[in-house]
């Protein structure tokens, strides 16, 4: 039978994790400059990027970070690094740039991994596949990462709304905000690492 403890149980904790409202802002600076077309498709990208990746480290996550000997705490520095140099850009500005907005598609890189399927994410979906219980577990867990990444789309697709009250003074002063929360969250992340290492 469906397992509804265990469905409820994972999705509050990625939605924690991954944090929609949060987002939202990240993904209207990152996008800013764009036509609404292509953030909307952005927006499905994105979401469809993590839950491939989530996907992935939920079926084979174990196998792989123990073939690279790659350790969690590893993971989850490296993914604060790179946050890190995505905060410094909206900052900067440089996001701002019409080369970069362009040329590059961020709905695979930052947005899609590691702001969302990053090591959290990835890291509470490995345990929770190894802890479902039977077919229903499996189920439950499974279904509640489909439901978490319905929901970023969603939360995604209908921020480009907030674009058009704000404006593009209002874009400029979100993605500063953005990138001050987006390096708070980066340091935090490499600070949880190098706490695991040194405890461990």
């Amino acid at each position: 039978m469906f397992d509804a403890a265990v469905f409820g149980s994972l999705f509050l904790t990625l939605f924690v994790i991954m944090d929609p409202p949060g987002i939202t802002p990240i993904f209207l600076a990152l996008t800013s400059g764009r036509p609404v077309k292509v953030q909307r498709r952005m927006a499905w990208q994105a979401a469809a990027v993590a839950l491939a990746v989530i996907t992935v480290f939920g079926i084979f996550g174990r196998q792989i970070l123990d073939y690279l000997h790659v350790s969690t705490p590893a993971l989850m520095i490296a993914g604060g690094l790179l946050l890190l140099l995505v905060a410094l850009d909206l900052l900067t500005g440089k996001t701002d740039e019409p080369k970069q907005t362009k040329e590059v598609n961020v709905a695979l890189v930052p947005l899609g991994m590691p702001l969302l399927a990053g090591p959290g994410a990835i890291v509470a979906v490995i345990i929770a596949v190894q802890r479902a219980d039977g077919l229903g577990g499996q189920v439950a867990v499974w279904s509640a990462i489909v439901a978490m990444h319905v929901v970023l789309w969603l939360t995604m697709r209908y921020s480009l709304a907030i674009v058009r009250l704000i404006k593009e003074g209002g874009v400029v002063l979100v993605t500063r905000l953005s990138g001050m929360l987006l390096s708070a969250i980066a340091v935090q992340q490499i600070i949880n690492g190098v706490r695991q290492v040194v405890t461990g």
